[in-house]
């Protein structure tokens, strides 16, 4: 008979329980039955945060909507009554508290201000600008460490009359001489000239610069010595020869006992055609060295009555929309680059009173 000590009895059970230990673990290792709870358990936490920050950016988002809405329509009531003289530019923050108090009734929003500033004279006309402020609590961001929220946004409304400055480019062809088209241009145009004075508060906020044209556009003969014209082609075919055989320049001086002589500049009806590609199609500032970039004279039968620059002598405009008859052939993209010239503001453009134009690159601004 084996008889078992106490020492051999504890070391079987100190092995047994190792041994229920290790199969233990092994099992644990290799149990897969529970981890949806733990992933799941794991992610909640960050779920929950970006379902609390969603929240909170809502009701901020839409605290700051319903606040633009109402300075929007602070705005417009503000700069209508001090167009209308209601009230002083003293009295617009006041005024604008009051309007947006009535219009503003988010529960969301804490700590609300709002401030007006009028500016009587700005590219836009005048204006007011309000501005506004507030805050909204968090529920779930605080746990972040953001316990609230600040929002701003701003209205502004402009009204009143801003510099204006437009061209005409008006078709004389003679095709306008069907069907009353002249006629219903000339009405038209007027009563547009009309309609756009009548913005103007003070002499200058409106002017308007009147280009008929056709084939060519009349600049007017007195421009015969500027610098930006080219009488090259002109001189060529207006002149008389020394033998009266002879009336083309090409002809005259065939022989070199023949001499062409031009006629003189001053006699030009004032007509010019296109420029030099590209330049037909750009706005560059004419210079005398550069031959490309001037406007070629042409004495065209056809010619239009001369362009009137940039003016606000409305009588004078309207006058020279009378004047308009329709001749010639359609050059239409000499029209609109002769608008476009009207309207530069080059460096060689030099301001002269409106009842004096000097020249292509004096018009009146």
């Amino acid at each position: 008979m084996t008889v078992e000590t106490p020492t051999s009895v504890t070391i079987m059970l100190v092995a047994s329980i190792n041994g229920q230990i290790r199969a233990a673990a092994n099992h644990f290792a290799k149990a897969n039955q529970g981890n949806i709870a733990v992933i799941f358990a794991i992610a909640l936490v960050p779920l929950l945060s970006f379902i609390g920050a969603a929240i909170d950016y809502s009701r901020l988002n839409h605290a700051r909507s319903s606040m633009q809405a109402a300075l929007d329509s602070t705005a417009l009531m503000v700069s209508k009554d001090l167009s209308q003289g209601i009230i002083t530019p003293d009295e617009i923050n006041t005024k604008a508290q009051l309007y947006f108090s009535a219009l503003y009734n988010n529960k969301d929003a804490n700590s609300v201000t709002i401030s007006a500033t009028y500016t009587p004279s700005t590219t836009m006309g005048s204006t007011v600008q309000v501005n506004g402020s507030g805050a909204v609590v968090t529920d779930f961001m605080k746990v972040a460490g953001f316990p609230d929220l600040n929002f701003s946004t701003s209205s502004t409304a402009a009204w009143g009359n801003v510099r204006m400055r437009v061209a005409m480019a008006l078709d004389n062809t003679g095709s306008m001489a069907d069907d009353g088209k002249m006629p219903a241009l000339q009405t038209a145009s007027k009563n547009l000239i009309d309609q756009l004075s009548a913005l103007a508060k003070s002499p200058g906020d409106v002017y308007i610069s009147i280009i008929p044209f056709a084939k060519d556009v009349n600049v007017g003969p007195s421009n015969y010595n500027q610098s930006w014209v080219d009488f090259t082609a002109w001189d060529a075919a207006n002149g008389t020869c020394s033998n009266t055989n002879y009336t083309t320049k090409s002809s005259c001086i065939a022989n070199n006992n023949r001499t062409w002589t031009p006629k003189n500049h001053s006699t030009w009806n004032g007509c010019v055609w296109d420029r030099d590609k590209d330049y037909d199609t750009l706005n560059p500032a004419p210079t005398p060295s550069n031959t490309a970039t001037l406007f070629p004279t042409e004495q065209w039968s056809a010619c239009p009555v001369p362009l009137k620059a940039l003016s606000y002598d409305w009588t004078a405009l309207k006058n020279l929309i009378d004047a308009m008859t329709p001749n010639g052939n359609t050059n239409q993209g000499i029209g609109v680059a002769w608008a476009w010239q009207s309207l530069a503001q080059t460096a060689q453009h030099k301001k002269k009173s409106p009842a004096t134009t000097a020249g292509l690159f004096d018009f009146e601004k």
